[in-house]
């Protein structure tokens, strides 16, 4: 199976986006024939709660990262070939010759794997890239392979595993091996607006069953303003403009490829030639049926074919309970069924992480850039990674970046769904790796689709929730009061790395007030923010989505509306993949692109700015109580767009921190969307670079 990216070349000029490095804690002094690795002691706010020691026997999966061979030449030819004007522009290495010019030698992975066989680990498969080594043991033999110790720590609601500080290795391997993926344990949530009804119950070592049921009840609306609610009170939601229109039931694929400017698609500009990975924790055994499902019934004229589909199942799995298990299976629904929609004609490789922490994770990423993918969707990510993910994860996520970077591959990350974070963690700090200036980061918007498939408006997506009613029907009667207050409750994540400098591409584009804003801490030294690009996510205009549920009267297949950034990235996915069959070659690395054409050719991307009367956008939402009829009655709420007033965070204890929300939108380069989204001139305008 071939497809569109295969030129070589070589290149010079180191890639501006470097590391602000934390200082490691709690670590453990080597002894002399020992060294310590730099960046493996966890960011100190990861250690805030202890919760005890992990057992001497538990079992420890981890990779043990290698060091690139020449990593600025890796970052060279990653901004070469990535930026226009660049003699080396699109002109990239194959997988082979990157794996010659840049990885670890095969001497040196030869060397980790004797001296872990010496610790008594089991060994993995070490992938083609020879970045890392898998490997397994106990906690002992962690602990006294690495001079640490091992503890439990609640982290954004869960128990990890974290080393105490930093880790330690032979002296021999000083300059082989960077650090490790695993020890210090980080787990990846979908970014998805409204989860389904839940999980369900799962079997150890076994793929998740199907998710708890979920429906959205009428009334809805089929395209943007179609429904009123004329039965409520205005008084109930005031000051909206009354009456407001119901939500969405969800946008359909004619309808967002319309909103988009893909209408027309055909054979010449609907991604044939070229193949999409989708990268997501499990492998939801329905996946290809449900999309083929949906298509029949929503887009005829676009069926999925099973020739157009590569499922790439983890060999096995666990960690269901942690990770949410079947959770996952409505963002595989999303992925696969969106990025379809807005490239009918591409190729999409679906790849499943055995679960969702970040060293299994890193191996379905290693596995999708290596695919044959010109593009790979990632619509997952660390809440507060930025902050909290240690420097040594971070070095062996961005150096598989760079390997896609180099080989042609764009890498998508949705943004996250909690705005900054504050509303969740009382921090103010974006999600990993969308923070990575490596990646393109895929923020959120609020999409209006008029009747005729067009896009109406598109506005920053941050939701402010309130119920108006709980009732036995779809309205609230003659009540003019609120049941509950108006709060924050999901938005486009983004925000100002604390690691990261501003990368080359961002310099001039990014107002100064948000590459500034962590300088309090920093000085004025200009940092990475993100998004970088924005489409659709809100659930109140999201899209209809197909998946296998369980409901009380069995298990089949039904349908609902699902949102969050999980949707703009594979969106923008399957944009791109029309643009790469456009241009007759993958656009590789995105953002040196993006910013460039965003100053020359402006009218590519759609301004996202706030709406001329606030009051006016906002939306009823009525949703089954039980999430899948009305037995239990409804629950109808005000779904504010644009919301930009208070939010707040509690820790459990009665303490609680209020302020406004952050991430706004405002014209230009903004916090909440970034660059904008795409207008219907995009493909064609990026397609000439």
């Amino acid at each position: 199976m071939k497809f569109v990216r295969s030129l070589a070349a070589l290149g010079s000029t180191v890639l501006a986006a470097s590391a602000i490095a934390g200082t490691a804690v709690g670590a453990t002094a080597a002894s002399p024939s020992q060294t310590q690795l730099a960046g493996t002691a966890p960011p100190p706010a990861a250690l805030t709660h202890p919760e005890g020691a992990v057992a001497a026997s538990s079992t420890v999966s981890f990779d043990l990262v290698l060091a690139l061979t020449n990593p600025s030449g890796a970052a060279t030819i990653a901004q070469e070939v990535s930026t226009p004007g660049s003699a080396l522009y699109h002109h990239y290495l194959t997988d082979a010759q990157w794996v010659v010019q840049y990885a670890p030698t095969q001497a040196e992975v030869n060397a980790a794997e004797a001296w872990l066989t010496s610790q008594g680990f089991t060994l993995g498969t070490v992938p083609s890239t020879r970045l890392f080594v898998p490997a397994t043991g106990t906690a002992q033999q962690v602990e006294a392979a690495f001079s640490t110790t091992l503890g439990y720590y609640l982290l954004n609601g869960e128990t990890v595993q974290m080393a105490a500080g930093a880790l330690s290795i032979p002296s021999s391997l000083s300059g082989v091996v960077s650090g490790t993926v695993g020890i210090n344990q980080y787990f990846a949530t979908p970014d998805l607006a409204d989860n389904p009804g839940g999980q369900a119950s799962a079997t150890p070592g076994q793929e998740p069953a199907p998710p708890a049921g979920f429906r959205n009840p009428q009334p809805c609306s089929a395209y943007w303003g179609q429904l009123k609610d004329t039965t409520d009170s205005g008084s109930l939601y005031a000051p909206y403009t009354s009456p407001l229109p119901y939500d969405i039931c969800g946008y359909t694929p004619a309808q967002l490829r319309g909103a988009y400017g893909l209408s027309a698609v055909s054979n010449s500009d609907n991604g044939s030639g070229v193949a999409i990975a989708i990268v997501d924790a499990y492998d939801s055994p329905t996946i290809l049926s449900d999309a083929q499902k949906y298509f029949f019934s929503n887009d005829p004229a676009n069926p999925l074919k099973s020739s157009q589909f590569t499922d790439m199942p983890p060999a096995s799995v666990d960690q269901e309970a942690v990770c949410g298990g079947s959770g996952w299976f409505a963002e595989q629904a999303l992925d696969v069924e969106s990025s379809h929609s807005m490239a009918p004609g591409a190729h999409i490789i679906f790849v499943g992480a055995q679960d969702c922490f970040d060293n299994n994770l890193l191996a379905a990423l290693q596995t999708a850039i290596m695919s044959g993918a010109s593009v790979v969707s990632d619509s997952w990510g660390d809440t507060l990674g930025d902050l909290l993910t240690d420097a040594a994860t971070k070095t062996a996520f961005d150096d598989t970046f760079l390997v896609a970077d180099a080989t042609g591959v764009s890498v998508l990350f949705s943004s996250g769904d909690f705005g900054d974070n504050f509303a969740v963690s009382g921090i103010a700090a974006p999600d990993y790796p969308a923070s990575s200036p490596f990646i393109t980061a895929v923020g959120g918007t609020s999409l209006e689709v008029s009747k005729s498939d067009t896009r109406s408006a598109e506005y920053g997506w941050s939701t402010g929730r309130q119920v108006l009613c709980a009732s036995t029907t779809t309205n609230c009667g003659s009540a003019t009061s609120p049941a509950g207050a108006l709060a924050y409750q999901v938005g486009g994540g983004g925000g100002t790395s604390y690691y990261y400098t501003q990368p080359y591409y961002q310099a001039g584009v990014v107002p100064p007030a948000l590459a500034l804003r962590n300088q309090a801490l920093f000085g004025p030294v200009p940092l990475r923010v993100e998004p970088d690009i924005s489409m659709d996510a809100d659930a109140q205009t999201g899209m209809l989505i197909g998946l296998t549920q369980t409901f009380p009267t069995g298990v089949h297949y039904s349908q609902f509306k699902e949102g969050g950034t999980s949707l703009a990235s594979p969106l923008l996915a399957g944009v791109i993949a029309d643009t790469d069959e456009v241009a007759g070659v993958s656009e590789g690395f995105l953002n040196p692109t993006l910013y460039q054409a965003y100053t020359e050719h402006p009218g590519a991307f759609r301004d996202i700015v706030p709406p001329v009367n606030p009051n006016a956008t906002a939306v009823i939402r009525v949703d089954y109580a039980n999430t899948i009829n009305a037995g239990n009655g409804y629950v109808v709420s005000l779904r504010v767009i644009t919301y930009e007033g208070p939010e707040t965070y509690c820790d459990g204890t009665g303490n609680c921190a209020t302020r406004n929300v952050t991430l706004t939108t405002a014209p230009g380069f903004d916090a909440i969307t970034g660059l904008g989204s795409v207008s219907s001139s995009f493909v064609n305008t990026i397609a000439k670079f």
